[in-house]
């Protein structure tokens, strides 16, 4: 579920950066330092580079959030690691969008709140994002408490995606699932039997 992101500059207008913004040429060797930091074990020395490009590029906001949620290089701070997330989702990015689901469904840093949970999950889904696709898949197969309905065509298409991707767990639950139903024959004294397409994901 954590991984460092590689860099992915998007530069945001905001009030905290400098008078100079730097070039993207610039933010990525200034990420890459980061990079080389992390790798190398040096998790304090990443932490506080990636810390210095939050407002400048998205994946060093996400690689702030991971440590944050994992306590490498900084102390553990699940609430601080949402909030970060939550902008670095705002702006776009799958895997935080992903990651901050996790944690909400997970209840790290406050109650679980799978509600809010399902955006998230349907927007980095969308994005192709296995995780994401694999916890939706599951919200479809046992319909999450009336989150959604529960359906299970819906749900072998998420696992389905999930395990194209390598997810080991997306293809043991595939297999898991009862095969679907073969396609109704129309009786053809009723007239013509309309059924409706699965939820849009």
């Amino acid at each position: 579920m954590h991984k460092i992101l590689p860099l992915l500059t998007i530069c945001f207008a905001l009030a905290a950066l400098p008078a100079t913004a730097r070039t993207g040429e610039e933010i990525a060797k200034v990420f890459d330092s980061g990079v080389a930091a992390y790798d190398a074990g040096k998790h304090d020395e990443a932490f506080k580079i990636w810390w210095g490009l939050q407002y400048e590029d998205v994946a060093a906001m996400c690689n702030i959030a991971m440590m944050l949620r994992k306590g490498q290089g900084t102390t553990q701070d699940y609430r601080q690691a949402r909030e970060i997330y939550r902008r670095a989702a705002e702006a776009g990015l799958p895997t935080a969008q992903a990651d901050l689901a996790d944690m909400l469904l997970k209840g790290e840093g406050g109650k679980p709140d799978p509600k809010a949970a399902l955006p998230l999950l349907r927007a980095a889904a969308a994005a192709n994002h296995p995780i994401a696709q694999f916890q939706l898949g599951q919200m479809y197969e046992t319909g999450a408490g009336g989150l959604v309905p529960q359906n299970a065509e819906a749900a072998r298409k998420l696992y389905a995606a999930a395990a194209s991707r390598g997810m080991k767990e997306a293809s043991e639950r595939l297999s898991a699932l009862p095969p679907a139903p073969p396609a109704a024959t129309p009786d053809p004294t009723q007239g013509p039997i309309v059924i409706p397409d699965p939820p849009k994901l």
